[in-house]
């Protein structure tokens, strides 16, 4: 004796499962939106970037802010500038637990540091970093007892290049005012407050000087002999941001500086968290083709579908055929009522009872005659013969006189009848019909 193999009973959805799923839809939902909000919210502030992109596109220099969710062809990137409000990377922020911890907090937006400095090694990048506390955006004072501590400056720079001799400090006057030469050789001045600048072994100063950078070109590897590959480090966001943007000649020099460095290309500020670019040169190719599928439809496969095709227009047309297309009459609500009336109408013409079809004939000229007169709200009503002969005798008294007689002939007929009499008096009840209700 053989075991036999039972296939157990799938299990019933239970509503308790539907509910768990759609709570964590929600639940995803709400994270997205409060995230999407969050990060929108620190755009638009006097620390975000918001303004740098309206700046640049309305002068004429193609610029995008990305927060992630598709592909960038790194070819197309002229310059990728990176704003950084986490000054412990790769580690997740703390949320505050009173205001002033909220107005004391250093990192709003958590970064990764290989991330970062994977999207250097790629495109041309401008690392922004962070300055103000979250106090700042959230009172709008920028008061130098809101800037964010430097070592953790120090600590961050180490982390994406490797430099150990990156110094940040903050300048002593209050105002620092830093000459610019332009690309037509027109003199600007960078105008800064409570200025946020660095020193370093390795960079080379792009806006500044050696011992006090607030832009530079740094090499992405510090420890490393080969140090080709570079990022540009802008130590005080104050330069490009919605803050700073209106001071001094900031607006022109930027402008003026990421025209020569993007040279005509795509400005990306990436807010987001993972890298989105891809090399369209190195893309990895299909392994499948529509070759693949379209093997399946060749010999030998062709003659079965070819078989599979004939078989079921045989089977459409067979259907077809026998069975017809759906009649709408016959679907109609009342269509019982009038197949009944039919059938008894053909039963009485073969069975000779003309007499009592005229009978049936007469009550339902009537019926019809008072719903085309009163409407369908009093047609019952005016439907049995006396008060259709009562409203006939109040409006049109010799009718009503003609019908009556028309009518007691009818009542008074025998069931066999010859054809020609039942149809005498068919058409006079018609013609008094006609004149009660063309005259009404």
């Amino acid at each position: 004796m053989s075991d036999t193999a039972t296939t157990p009973n799938a299990r019933p959805l239970r509503l308790e499962t539907v509910i768990i799923a759609v709570i964590c839809v929600i639940a995803l939902a709400i994270g997205w939106y409060l995230y999407s909000q969050r990060q929108q919210t620190l755009r638009s502030s006097p620390a975000g970037l918001d303004g740098l992109q309206i700046w640049l596109a309305s002068n004429g220099v193609s610029a995008q802010n990305f927060s992630g969710g598709w592909p960038i062809d790194q070819t197309a990137v002229g310059l990728l500038i990176l704003p950084v409000y986490d000054t412990i990377l790769d580690e997740d922020r703390e949320p505050p637990q009173t205001k002033e911890e909220l107005l004391q907090q250093q990192d709003e937006f958590d970064r990764s540091s290989k991330v970062l400095a994977g999207k250097a090694e790629k495109v041309p990048a401008l690392i922004v970093l962070p300055k103000w506390r979250s106090g700042m955006r959230l009172t709008g004072l920028a008061h130098p007892v809101l800037n964010v501590e430097q070592p953790r400056l120090q600590a961050l720079m180490r982390q994406v290049t490797g430099d150990r001799s990156f110094k940040a400090f903050s300048a002593k006057d209050p105002f620092t005012d830093i000459r610019y030469r332009a690309e037509d050789g027109e003199s600007l001045t960078a105008e800064l407050y409570a200025a946020q600048l660095f020193s370093s072994d390795h960079c080379e100063p792009v806006l500044g000087t050696s011992d006090a950078m607030l832009l530079a070109d740094c090499p992405l590897d510090a420890v490393s002999i080969d140090q080709d590959e570079r990022v540009l480090v802008l130590s005080d966001p104050d330069l490009l941001n919605n803050h700073g943007l209106r001071l001094g000649d900031n607006a022109r020099i930027v402008l003026d500086f990421i025209r020569s460095t993007a040279e005509e290309r795509n400005v990306i500020i990436d807010y987001s968290q993972s890298s989105w670019l891809r090399d369209p040169t190195r893309q990895p190719e299909r392994e499948r083709t529509w070759d693949d599928l379209m093997r399946f439809f060749g010999p030998p496969f062709l003659t079965l579908w070819l078989g599979a095709a004939l078989a079921m227009a045989l089977f459409l047309w067979r259907g077809a055929l026998r069975y017809g297309p759906i009649l709408s009459g016959e679907t109609a609500p009342s269509a019982s009522k009038v197949l009944a009336v039919r059938a008894r109408a053909r039963l009485m013409r073969l069975s000779g009872q003309d007499g009592a079809l005229v009978r049936d004939y007469a009550a339902a000229r009537l019926s019809a005659t008072a719903a085309a007169l009163f409407g369908p709200a009093l047609a019952r009503h005016y439907a049995g013969e006396q008060q259709f002969l009562e409203f006939a005798e109040r409006r049109h008294p010799a009718e009503a006189q003609h019908l009556r007689r028309v009518l007691d002939e009818i009542r008074r007929l025998p069931d066999h009848v010859p054809a020609s009499g039942a149809i005498h008096l068919i058409d006079e009840l018609e013609q008094v019909l006609e004149h009660l209700t063309h005259d009404a």
